[in-house]
Order: structure tokens, then sequence, then C-alpha cells
């Protein structure tokens, strides 16, 4: 998500962005042809309450360019009360943000973890052109192609999760799933279930909201890190709204599950 790793993307415009990458990376071949790499990571329960350097690790120093305007500060991903969270806000980044005006924090794994259930307990940031996520990813950077699962709450309309995926860098299989509460009010469990060649299922407070089963395009097969960012957008504003700072969003997390399948 920086050089080294390829961008986080979500918005109607991603495909082609997605297969200019894959172009770009060499990566054009069919997905699913070669086997999934082996994961290191088992199951875990963590309940956040502090930073676990052996399991996470705190972006810091750059930014993921493109329609990120923001750069991640390590400072900027906290654990208090029980909590980590993620703040928004205009402190100026080591060595400036790579030139954008917002720092934020991103949060990941330090293994890659393959098919099972990835839960956490969270709860959103609210304001036009901002994003909440929680999602698995790989890419370049760890001697793979492009596969990620995500949830996204757009700040625009926390009523509102959209859910994704990208295999071998192609994306565009959004939904938009209405969730009877408001996510930035209040915490709620979030799922992602992957099964090995069937399904993607994401669950929301433990009710299934939406499912894919590869009729949209192959689904990702390789193990992927778990993430979470908080982020504005510049340049997408018919997707995610105009964003105008208006001071600090914060976005807190409870605990983050791995189930191994």
């Amino acid at each position: 998500m920086r050089s080294t790793m390829t961008q986080h993307r979500s918005a109607p415009r991603r495909l082609l962005v997605a297969l200019a990458t894959a172009l770009l990376l060499g990566l054009s071949a069919a997905p699913g042809l070669a086997p999934p790499a082996a994961a290191a990571g088992g199951s875990f329960v963590d309940n956040l309450d502090s930073h676990n350097t052996g399991r996470w690790n705190k972006a810091d120093g750059w930014s993921n360019g493109g329609m990120f305007n923001a750069g991640w500060r390590a400072d900027h991903v906290w654990h208090s009360g029980g909590v980590m969270g993620l703040n928004l806000n205009n402190t100026p980044c080591p060595g400036g943000c790579s030139g954008k005006p917002y720092a934020s924090g991103e949060y990941r794994t330090n293994e890659l973890y393959s098919y099972g259930r990835f839960e956490t307990r969270m709860k959103a940031a609210s304001g036009s052109g901002i994003v909440t996520s929680f999602f698995t990813y790989t890419g370049p950077s760890d001697g793979q192609p492009w596969d990620e699962i995500d949830v996204e709450i757009l700040g625009k309309n926390t009523w509102q999760m959209q859910t994704n995926y990208f295999t071998n860098g192609v994306g565009g299989h959004e939904a938009v799933i209405n969730l009877g509460f408001d996510a930035a009010a209040g915490y709620h469990d979030y799922a992602i279930e992957w099964w090995r060649g069937g399904t993607i299922n994401w669950f929301v407070d433990g009710r299934l909201v939406h499912q894919e089963n590869g009729s949209r395009g192959p689904l990702p097969t390789r193990p992927q890190r778990i993430m979470m960012n908080l982020w504005p957008g510049t340049g997408v504003d018919s997707w995610l709204g105009p964003f105008n700072y208006s001071g600090q969003r914060t976005a807190t997390y409870d605990w983050v599950r791995y189930t191994q399948y």
C-alpha cells in the first residue's frame, strides 16, 4: 500500500485502475491457475487492548496515493480503554505525508491468513468523503497478485455497508447493504467468511447479509493480511461525497478474530 504495496481501491472507476495495475505488473494471466501460497497465520483472537508487535504493524510515513488524500502516521493508531482507534486529522506527517494534506492510521497483520472467518467489532467514523474499513489484502509486496475482500462504511451514509472483492487485480464486484442501524453510533460485529473454492459470505451482527459465489468473476485464492484503515478521498466525490475537513474523525475497533477453516 505504498511503493511496495498496491493501492487499496473501492470506487466505480476501480475496475479500470485495477486492470491497468494488473497489466503493468504483468499479471494478466487467468486467475486461479496457480495453487494458493501457504499462509503462516493460524486462528487468533485479539482484544486490541494494546499493540501486539508480533501480530500487527502500524503504517508510518507514506501515502497509498491516488484517491487516498492522507498519509499514514503510526501515532494515529492508538490503544486505550480496551479499543484500538484510528484518527484522521490535519497533523503533518513525517516527510510531509507524501504531499497529502491529512494524516490518518492504518493497521495490518504481519502474517497472511488463508480461508476462514475474519471478524471485528467496530464503530465507524461519519462524514462525507471518508471511508472506515475492515478488509483482507495481498499483492506484489507479498510476492503475490492483488487479492482483496472488503467491508467498507462510507461516512456519507453510515446506515449502509459496501462489500467488494478483487481477484488478480480485478474488482468491480461492489454491493451496498442497508444495515438498519447507524454504524457510527455504536459498535457492531462485521464478518467475512471465505470458503476454499466456494463462496464469500458477509455477516453483520451474526446475520448473513451478502454472498458472492464467483458468478460475477473468480473469487480470491491467495492468503491475505488483515487490515483496517480510515481515509479521506480525493477526486471521487461521486462515490464518497466531497470531503471538507472540520476537525478530527475517529474510527474504533473493539476486537479482531480470525478462525482458520
